[in-house]
């Protein structure tokens, strides 16, 4: 059915009502860059300065001089308003003659308090999620991370993988390659380390539920939507082995649902274990938020091998 324009017409009012406080921000940002010029200008230059109390001095001796000639009209009314105005422009001028090293100190404040902002801004990390950044690995974290070599765990039966709650949140899980041999191999050590820490320290046992997945597994992903990734082939860190989607086991079964919550506790864990390890967890990302994803960033390499490697990473696995 085709919009009326009563339709038409409703849309436009909200839009205009909802662009409204930008305009008003907007206005409040120029007055604001306003008023620190003048004041600058104000305290910083002398000949302005002199100007500005010179036209204040031909204000208030103009006053005067139409309050004279209104009294001598009997312009009673008038006088008094050139007066007030005389009085005003005295009280002013005297007022900012006494105040000058106050106004001076609040514009130091206006100007100096987003200066120093900026400058912190530039110098101080703001936590958000970064795809080009590395995490730095815990010391006692890094003595682990030199020791033994860790050995993949047996696979799990291919039932385990098809139930419903595992396809809600895993669409085409059983599908899913979970071949610890095609993950990077640096990455493979700290997945298992957090597997084993999360083990030790929390008493929980976690799956491998994806490891490597192919472009074309990454594009048929794709397809089903955002909610599911918003990762085309190659732009996720699973085409190079290195990221992978986890989930606890209890109780002979793979619980994953975030409404569990022993299952939010273990991520919460497993989020903190891995970033010790220097791996990015998916828990902390302020979009989608993805609790069972682990990634290891090196943009480099990924730069590298995404320009070449097209039609050489394994199909359909």
């Amino acid at each position: 059915m085709p919009p009326t324009s009563s339709t038409m017409a409703a849309c436009l009012v909200i839009e205009e009502v909802r662009d409204r406080p930008t305009r008003l921000m907007l206005f409040g940002v120029f007055l604001y860059f306003v008023l620190v010029v003048v004041i600058l200008a104000l305290v910083c230059l002398p000949p302005v300065r002199e100007r500005a109390v010179a036209g204040l001095a031909v204000l208030w001796r103009g006053g005067r001089s139409r309050g004279a000639a209104w009294r001598r009209a009997g312009r009673t009314h008038a006088v008094r308003r050139a007066e007030s105005a005389q009085d005003s422009g005295q009280r002013l001028l005297r007022a900012t003659r006494r105040h000058l090293g106050a106004l001076t100190a609040a514009l130091a404040l206006i100007v100096l308090l987003p200066l120093g902002a900026v400058l912190l801004r530039s110098t101080l990390r703001v936590d958000s999620f970064d795809p080009n950044a590395s995490h730095a690995v815990d010391d006692r974290v890094a003595e682990l991370l030199k020791g033994e070599e860790l050995v993949p765990p047996p696979p799990l039966p291919p039932e385990f993988f098809m139930t419903t709650e595992v396809e809600e949140w895993q669409p085409l899980a059983r599908s899913a390659s979970r071949q610890w041999d095609l993950l990077d191999e640096t990455f493979r050590q700290r997945l298992l380390l957090s597997f084993r820490l999360l083990h030790e320290q929390y008493g929980y046992d976690m799956v491998l539920i994806e490891g490597y997945r192919s472009p074309q597994r990454q594009a048929a992903l794709a397809a089903l939507g955002p909610s599911v990734t918003r990762a085309g082939p190659f732009e996720s860190y699973h085409q190079f082995g290195l990221a992978a989607d986890c989930a606890f086991m209890r109780d002979g079964r793979i619980v994953i649902s975030e409404k569990d919550p022993w299952a939010m506790t273990g991520y919460e864990h497993y989020g903190q274990v891995a970033k010790s390890l220097g791996l990015v967890w998916g828990g902390d990302w302020k979009g989608l938020r993805d609790l069972g994803h682990v990634e290891l960033h090196r943009p480099h390499d990924i730069a590298t091998v995404g320009d070449n490697r097209a039609n050489e990473l394994p199909a359909g696995r």
